[in-house]
């Protein structure tokens, strides 16, 4: 069983790639309202969300479990659309040595996009579970976000 690795997975939403990068690079405070997984989310260090040195706490329900971790965004590519994520403490910093997460939109059509999200992981030892379930986590929170901007767009 392999200690570290890299999963992905890519949704198709209706938002154009533009509207929807915006929301992850410049609204990302609003997630805790839009996702019903996503419990809560505050500041822990630093003055603004959406830079690269603030780090913020969030509370989430991933496999049926509520946990906790923080994040902290390492680089935005504007161009690209493209946002770099690190992933830390609470159960995280327990059973992961290294956990990464990457997302790219991409326009596909006039009239959708594409995201792609991807874990980077290294597990602290060959008995923790390769992290499917933060992958789908990204994934229902990605179409929950679409679903509502979509209504709004």
């Amino acid at each position: 069983m392999a200690i570290s690795g890299k999963i992905s997975v890519e949704i198709v939403i209706q938002v154009p790639a533009s509207k929807f990068f915006h929301i992850l690079a410049k609204e990302f405070h609003n997630i805790q309202n839009i996702c019903e997984r996503v419990h809560g989310a505050n500041l822990h260090e630093g003055d603004d969300w959406h830079c690269t040195d603030s780090v913020k706490n969030w509370t989430c329900l991933v496999d049926g479990k509520v946990i906790t971790c923080k994040e902290k965004i390492e680089a935005i590519d504007e161009e690209k659309k493209l946002i770099k994520y690190s992933i830390f403490d609470g159960e995280i910093g327990q059973n992961y040595k290294l956990f990464k997460s990457n997302v790219q939109v991409t326009e596909t059509n006039n009239e959708s996009a594409s995201v792609k999200w991807t874990i980077e992981y290294e597990k602290i030892n060959e008995d923790v579970k390769t992290p499917y379930g933060y992958l789908e986590f990204l994934e229902k929170g990605t179409i929950e976000v679409d679903s509502i901007t979509t209504s709004y767009y």
